[in-house]
């Protein structure tokens, strides 16, 4: 008797799709709009996070030792920075290495500084990395506080500014999607209050004869989810095929840049995703316009 009553559901939420055709472009035509919009979005959204984390990432805490310090002092410093909270990572870099990487960016000019190899002026360092790039403060004013540390930088205006940028781009992206989904959940629901205002005498009628509401609601709430899904066919394959297109012709010019912070997230994993949810999207919207729509005619 269910398996009976589902089927008659169904069929009666196909007809319903069908034979209110131009209402039904309509409310696909919205949906189709708006998350086309929140698709493309989303995906700035994922590749703007991926670089920002890269960046965040790769900012590091640059400890200038003394250079009167000698080797069991140096080393114990960096004992003591290891044991620093929220430090991931430490690296030394001996003054022999600070000379040669600065001579190695003069190239053909460093013959010129030749002679500092006999009095080299440059300053060992520890390259320190933490767990989270939000504490990188935190962990420079503690590794300041050690003994033959000469100076500590890592660009505390600029990270500061960076980090406020990127979050700046997070939540007003964020906010935006949040929007558009509003709207597109608005727009189906007027759609298909519409709609049902037009089938009212069909509801009227199945009310008299003693029809649930439950009854009545069903083949709506189908014909919802399939608007909703169908409107979210053609955000799907836009996004699906389109940002392997655009990944393959903006991807080869930074890696030009020579630097692992600029990739782009592969489109093997990101449309995939990005197009379940969507689809997943289309029909919430779908299924919560047909819903509240029927819900308030019904005076429920």
């Amino acid at each position: 008797m269910m398996f009976k009553a589902g089927l008659r559901h169904l069929r009666e939420g196909f007809k319903g799709t069908l034979r209110n055709g131009w209402m039904s472009f309509a409310a696909i035509s919205a949906v189709t709009i708006t998350l086309l919009l929140v698709g493309v979005f989303a995906l700035v959204m994922f590749n703007v996070n991926e670089i920002s984390d890269n960046v965040e990432n790769d900012v590091e805490i640059q400890v200038f030792i003394t250079r009167t310090a000698d080797e069991s002092s140096v080393e114990k410093l960096g004992q003591n920075i290891e044991q620093v909270p929220g430090v991931s990572k430490v690296t030394f870099s001996s003054k022999e290495d600070e000379l040669a990487k600065f001579q190695n960016q003069l190239g053909d000019d460093a013959a010129a500084y030749g002679t500092v190899e006999k009095d080299n002026p440059l300053h060992a360092r520890y390259i320190v990395k933490a767990q989270d790039p939000t504490e990188l403060e935190e962990v420079a004013k503690s590794v300041e506080s050690f003994d033959n540390v000469d100076d500590v930088k890592y660009g505390k205006d600029y990270i500061d500014k960076m980090f406020a940028f990127f979050n700046g781009i997070r939540i007003g992206g964020l906010a935006l999607i949040v929007g558009l989904t509003l709207m597109a959940m608005f727009l189906i629901s007027n759609t298909i209050k519409m709609t049902i205002f037009s089938r009212r005498r069909e509801i009227e009628i199945m009310r008299l004869v003693g029809a649930k509401n439950s009854f009545i609601r069903w083949p709506f709430f189908i014909e919802g989810l399939v608007l909703g899904m169908l409107g979210a066919l053609v955000p799907i394959l836009v996004i699906y095929f389109g940002y392997d297109v655009a990944y393959s012709a903006l991807q080869p010019s930074l890696d030009q840049l020579n630097s692992d912070i600029f990739k782009l997230i592969d489109p093997s994993t990101l449309t995939v995703q990005v197009s379940l949810v969507l689809l997943a999207l289309g029909a919430f919207i779908g299924i919560w316009g047909s819903t509240t729509s029927l819900g308030r005619f019904l005076k429920i």
